[in-house]
């Protein structure tokens, strides 16, 4: 696609010239009489550069420029290159055009070759900026903004917009992570990003601001209708979309809580915003999860110096810690969760002088019939139920499991092996076959 080029001078002939060179170099050119034109024409039009003459009667092309970036930066626009053409080989002009911060300075008359040059060379210095500045800005895996960007944008449109800012949460992802792994919670965030995107206008504005945590304006959402329907679609398409990455037997209460405030309802102060958004999503994680709450004058402000606030952070704190929620039967880990909590566990043993065992499960298939990747999340279940809750399963391979027993004693381990075997054997699995080892470790 040609690049667009906008020439404004008060001057029919060197528009006409102007004009020439760069069609016969395939850019697509529109020709403007007076800065005023300009300024009306980039209004509602994105060129992608503009060749701006200096002495223009009424507005010159200096007021022109100033009134230019003003304009951009009130709509919240990209940055338009802008070349200077003069036919003053003033020294000073040319230093005064490059320190206002304009792309370039091309005296007229025009040499050909060189316009077309500088033309092409401006205006792809600033698709670079502009690709860079944009992988600065983006959150990688989501394509979200990421939170430094994010905040900024959103701070302006507090400031300068209606509508509803929301703070999303995943309730129970990290389960996720626990159980099918970092990848596969990749692959949810990755979903939930697109169902999100699905959900939004062209003037909507959504950042990532932590690993599940998610903050979106909506421009000119202000009703709470609005706001339960779209809350209520993006948690049944979650669900939908986890068991399609997962399978059937995916069972984590998976969902978002949000939290809403409207602007300018509530505030369009940010910070003030930002508190009631996440004092909200808040209340709805106490109160089950899986929903959504709008701002009100009885909602706790999460971190507000009123007394009693650390009673308030505290249960603000105990809500981050109790993400998992209170599952029946052990608790299953990813490696890296388990390779945390065996260590602390540990030192709490040495400590107190207690003992724990340790069961490695070794699943392999025998012939054809075996499929471990479908029995493998099937057996864990089985696990999860047959084990206490202060035990630990963690799949360490697809066919090895890793048990951790806390405050058994060697026979006691022994015991709980015999009977993961025997519940193995009760699956009546074709095809796969499990073999174990027990370890105990001591410190009476």
């Amino acid at each position: 696609m040609a690049y667009w080029i906008v020439v404004v001078d008060d001057d029919a002939i060197e528009l006409r010239n102007a004009k020439m060179h760069l069609e016969g170099a395939d850019l697509r050119v529109s020709c403007l009489r007076s800065g005023a034109d300009l300024l009306k024409f980039l209004d509602s039009n994105t060129p992608d550069l503009v060749l701006l003459d200096i002495l223009m009667p009424e507005m010159d092309g200096f007021e022109t420029f100033h009134l230019l970036r003003e304009l951009e930066e009130k709509k919240g626009s990209r940055t338009t290159p802008v070349i200077f053409l003069s036919g003053d080989t003033d020294k000073e002009t040319e230093r005064r055009v490059l320190k206002d911060g304009a792309s370039d300075f091309i005296k007229k008359p025009f040499d050909k070759e060189a316009l077309i040059s500088r033309v092409k060379k401006a205006i792809e210095n600033q698709k670079t900026i502009e690709m860079l500045t944009e992988k600065a800005s983006v959150d990688k895996l989501t394509g979200f903004l990421n939170k430094a960007s994010g905040t900024e944008k959103i701070k302006k449109m507090c400031l300068d917009s209606n509508g509803a800012l929301m703070l999303f949460d995943l309730d129970n992802f990290k389960l996720v992570n626990d159980i099918y792994g970092h990848d596969m919670g990749d692959q949810v965030l990755i979903a939930f990003s697109e169902i999100l995107r699905h959900s939004t206008r062209v003037d909507d504005v959504i950042s990532r601001i932590g690993g599940d945590e998610f903050l979106a304006f909506f421009s000119n959402l202000t009703y709470q209708t609005a706001v339960k329907a779209l809350v209520d679609r993006v948690n049944d398409q979650i669900i939908g979309k986890c068991i399609e990455l997962m399978g059937q037997e995916f069972n984590i209460p998976i969902g978002i809580s949000v939290g809403v405030a409207f602007v300018p309802e509530h505030s369009r102060d940010y910070q003030a915003l930002f508190r009631y958004v996440d004092s909200a999503m808040y209340k709805v994680k106490q109160n089950g999860k899986h929903g959504v709450r709008i701002h009100d004058e009885k909602t706790v402000v999460m971190g507000s110096k009123v007394e009693g606030s650390l009673d308030v952070d505290m249960a603000h704190i105990n809500q981050i810690l109790e993400e998992r929620g209170d599952n029946d039967g052990a608790m299953v880990m990813g490696k890296d969760t388990f390779i945390q909590a065996y260590r602390f566990a540990l030192r709490f043993l040495r400590r107190y002088e207690k003992g724990a065992g340790k069961v490695l499960l070794s699943l392999a298939e025998e012939g054809t019939g075996g499929t471990l990747s479908e029995f493998a999340p099937k057996f864990i279940e089985v696990l999860q139920k047959k084990l206490r809750k202060s035990d630990i399963i963690m799949q360490l391979r697809l066919d090895q499991i890793v048990v951790f027993l806390p405050l058994v004693t060697i026979e006691e381990g022994e015991m709980v092996a015999g009977r993961l075997k025997q519940a193995f054997d009760e699956m009546g699995a074709e095809g796969v076959s499990l073999r174990y080892v027990t370890d105990h470790i001591s410190f009476e």
